[in-house]
């Protein structure tokens, strides 16, 4: 099965569905080399006139070093019968092994960003804007200690959605 390109506005996922369910595999690319984990935090919408996603990432993970080195990173998302893919690849690092490999996904290269052939969707996102986060800027203070007990604030990444692939 092919992708075939579609406009961000229609895509039909319910996006809560899509993030807090479903979870994205984020990659980033560097070097020639891939590293991919999962995600279940963000959003998409519609932000300084571009069709946006923004994602968080914390800086502990190997990932992140990909998605810091590149212009961009790729958010695909799998079916559920890969619920055991995706909750390895939020478990274990890129550091300790081959995990892209070992899991079995396929990847492919388009313009420095790698997606997988296993995904129903996969978004090419361009960084437009990184920030750390950081504790002085919680109001709902319950947030800060319930999720960063260690104070290891993620990195909130705002990336254009350069193009929308599905399963065709």
């Amino acid at each position: 099965m092919a992708f075939k390109e579609i406009q961000p506005q229609d895509l039909q996922d319910n996006v809560f569905t899509l993030i807090g369910k479903d979870w994205f595999v984020v990659c980033g690319e560097k070097d020639g080399k891939a590293n991919a984990m999962t995600a279940s935090w963000g959003g998409m919408g519609v932000l300084w006139g571009k069709s946006v996603v923004f994602i968080f990432i914390r800086p502990q993970r190997y990932t992140k070093e990909f998605v810091d080195g590149a212009d961009g990173f790729t958010l695909s998302v799998l079916d559920e019968s890969k619920r055991k893919v995706l909750n390895y690849l939020g478990t274990v690092s890129g550091r300790d092994e081959a995990k892209i490999e070992k899991v079995g996904l396929t990847p492919l290269s388009e313009g420095g960003f790698t997606y997988f052939s296993e995904a129903r969707l996969a978004l090419l996102c361009r960084k437009l804007y990184a920030q750390e986060m950081k504790p002085e800027c919680f109001i709902e203070r319950e947030c800060d200690a319930k999720w960063y007990p260690e104070k290891d604030y993620h990195t909130m990444y705002v990336a254009e959605i350069e193009k929308v692939l599905v399963r065709d």
